[in-house]
């Protein structure tokens, strides 16, 4: 058995802004990882502040990563974009003989673990992406779902949050948005326009109009359910709604590295995350809907923490799980790994109410 205040986990890209936070947290809770990342004054400054060790280096050879990976049990990776980062990590996590977590939202990432589980079991790590708000929450409301109405064909998820964004949060936005948007139709990942799909949801704090986004759990809800059909919907206002439609037209211009890399330079200058005192005031509402053949619904809701905040609580609590416990090498989603309870046992997470 392995304790997490054990100095033999890393957090990579801690000096981003969600990693410093969980840099921050395991800190107050008198853990010591090793931080790292790219920047090396970036990491050793936040290091020397927290009184942790720290390691710096990039992703782009794999052999490279493992070697500064040898002697540590778990990754906790938080670097994104995740789609440019997430597969050296994975790879190199599978040399080394180290756990990965991360903090992605990115259907992409979810389906690259999902195709090195073979690797994953081989070498006995767990590969588990998706171990904050993206996707704790609303993975464990699709399993308890799954377990209420068991032979659901259909599923459509969703969260309320007034959280802003982090500068990673928001350049990943801006892939995402050049690729459209993403549902689950047949057990298969299908494009669809931005807003595809437009309706009324209670997601726990009165009925708002939404509409459908490419979500992660577009892929991990049918690897934790089964369910072949599944969709993924936020708040949004009619104006919202038609700028995401608008949006479509747009989308070969958004794709142009030219542009991508303007928007991302801008994000860079002018998006800061959320401050402390925004995050303690803004709970988030997580929505879940079953169907089956039937006809037969069952909804689900929760309330939970502001969306940084169960991210820091809810990756901890997965480190801590892996570090204590042995778990057969694969590929996981978050309630595949721990059950759909997880959520509720993080702090400021109400019941989970089915109906």
């Amino acid at each position: 058995m392995t304790n997490a205040n054990d100095s033999n986990w890393i957090i990579y890209g801690a000096n981003g802004y969600t990693g410093e936070l969980i840099a921050r947290e395991v800190v107050r809770q008198g853990l010591k990882p090793t931080l790292a990342g790219r920047n090396k004054a970036k990491v050793e400054a936040l290091a020397q502040e927290l009184g942790l060790g720290y390691k710096a280096f990039g992703l782009d050879n794999v052999d490279a990563v493992s070697e500064q990976l040898q002697g540590f049990k778990l990754v906790m990776h938080c670097a994104g974009p995740f789609s440019a980062t997430s597969k050296p990590m994975m790879e190199a996590c599978i040399k080394a003989g180290a756990h990965y977590l991360d903090i992605t939202g990115e259907i992409s990432v979810f389906e690259l673990a999902q195709s090195l589980n073979s690797q994953a079991e081989k070498a006995d790590i767990v590969l588990c992406p998706g171990v904050g708000f993206d996707v704790i929450p609303t993975d464990c409301v699709a399993a308890a779902l799954k377990e209420a109405l068991p032979d659901a064909t259909h599923l459509a998820l969703g969260f309320d949050s007034k959280t802003g964004l982090s500068p990673g949060t928001a350049k990943t936005s801006t892939e995402g948005m050049a690729e459209g948007g993403k549902i689950r139709k047949n057990g298969k990942i299908t494009t669809v326009p931005l807003a595809h799909y437009v309706r009324t949801i209670d997601f726990g704090d009165g009925k708002k109009s939404a509409m459908s986004v490419p979500w992660g759990d577009v892929s991990t809800a049918f690897y934790t359910t089964g369910i072949p059909n599944i969709e993924v919907f936020v708040p949004a206002p009619p104006k919202m709604i038609f700028g995401a439609k608008m949006m479509n037209c747009f989308r070969p211009v958004l794709k142009l590295n030219a542009v991508q890399k303007f928007i991302k330079s801008r994000i860079e200058k002018t998006v800061v995350g959320p401050n402390e005192e925004l995050r303690a005031k803004v709970p988030t509402y997580v929505w879940g809907e079953a169907r089956n053949t039937r006809g037969e619904i069952k909804t689900a809701r929760i309330q939970t923490e502001n969306a940084y905040s169960l991210t820091v609580n809810g990756s901890l609590t997965v480190v801590n799980y892996l570090l204590k416990n042995t778990v057969k090498g694969g590929t996981y989603t978050p309630a595949k790994l721990m059950g759909y309870k997880l959520v509720t046992e993080l702090p400021g997470s109400g019941s989970l109410v089915i109906i």
